[in-house]
């Protein structure tokens, strides 16, 4: 296969969402956090008709990116229970193979994405979301950063906030929660024939909320890999906005497709930007942040991806709908242009 583009960041498949995909010319489909029955794992019957209801609509399901947080909160804060946890995550693992899926993408951020802005004003009055760490400090009640966290990403709350002076969860305690799940899984990924895709922290700073966040720098990614121990089914849903946001900027990007391109281990790719690094930053356009999308796009191709790519998170355009068509649209086209050219310079 080759570089394709496929429409996603939904979690209900509805025909408006597949025709858009269709005439926008997107190959396939992802999805994130889909609704579906089931408060601790998800039935193969249920993603089955996912997978049906895609085909029949001409288009390939590419890629379901997270379950539920409350799915596998205890496995990644080790908790007690998340032996019970990462045992019905191995049940999803499998019954996503069953159904055909081939990539399930994940993260490892128990209190998930925080931006301190989402309507931060960008090119044209566009709306992007930003995120300043010294919005975050200056508060002294810890209850009043809630509204940093995501509304509409498909799952309930259940990462309580840890107030100022209160008990943290250190970096070393997280990779071994990390370790201890990734170990348990990769074996059952393997057997179900399904690629299990991490996703970077977002913003990459290395704590939030008192709990520490393990993949807000390349290092720690190459940590890892080596941790997963060649296993095939182990890879990144590398988001290029992500790690243009770390500290760096884009020679981040740059490192992360020279070292995971090459080993076959970019699964699929978040196809984004931002305009400036942590400690703030500020979403944007597709060619107005820190990396050049073209010499990125043949970056990809020279080092071997041959996935998928997805637009994100997009700006909000004036007259843009909740989920941002106009956005998307303007995305994906950049994307798909992107693609052609690089196959011509491939070819010359």
């Amino acid at each position: 296969m080759s570089i394709r583009v496929a429409v996603g960041q939904f979690n209900e498949l509805t025909d408006e969402k597949l025709r858009f995909a269709a005439q926008i010319g997107a190959s396939g489909i992802q999805m994130n956090t889909p609704i579906l029955p089931g408060e601790a794992y998800w039935e193969v019957a249920d993603l089955r008709r996912l997978v049906e209801k895609t085909e029949a609509a001409g288009l390939t399901f590419e890629a379901i990116e997270n379950v539920p947080v409350h799915f596998y909160h205890k496995a990644m804060l080790g908790l007690p229970g998340r032996d019970e946890q990462i045992e019905n995550y191995c049940r999803t693992i499998r019954a996503i193979g069953r159904a055909g899926i081939p990539i399930l993408g994940y993260h490892f951020m128990p209190n998930s994405v925080w931006r301190t802005d989402r309507a931060a004003s960008g090119r044209g009055g566009a709306g992007n979301t930003r995120f300043d760490q010294a919005v975050v400090d200056s508060f002294e009640n810890i209850e009043d950063l809630r509204p940093f966290l995501p509304t509409a990403l498909g799952h309930r709350a259940v990462m309580p906030l840890i107030g100022k002076g209160e008990a943290i969860i250190d970096e070393e305690r997280m990779w071994g929660n990390y370790a201890y799940f990734i170990k348990a899984v990769l074996p059952v990924a393997e057997e179900a024939g399904v690629k299990l895709a991490l996703h970077p922290d977002d913003p990459p700073v290395p704590m939030l909320g008192g709990v520490a966040r393990l993949f807000y720098k390349p290092e720690n990614f190459f940590r890892a890999y080596e941790l997963s121990e060649g296993s095939r089914a182990w890879g990144l849903d590398l988001c290029l906005g992500c790690c243009s946001e770390m500290i760096g900027g884009k020679k981040n990007v740059q490192e992360m497709i020279e070292f995971f391109g090459p080993k076959g281990r970019l699964f699929y790719i978040h196809f984004r930007d931002v305009q400036g690094t942590v400690p703030n930053f500020i979403e944007c356009f597709i060619g107005e942040g820190n990396f050049d999308p073209a010499e990125v796009m043949v970056m990809l191709y020279k080092n071997g991806f041959d996935g998928f790519l997805l637009d994100d998170h997009v700006p909000k355009m004036d007259g843009d709908t909740s989920w941002n068509h106009r956005g998307r649209a303007h995305a994906i086209g950049y994307m798909q242009g992107l693609i052609r050219m690089a196959e011509h310079l491939e070819a010359a």
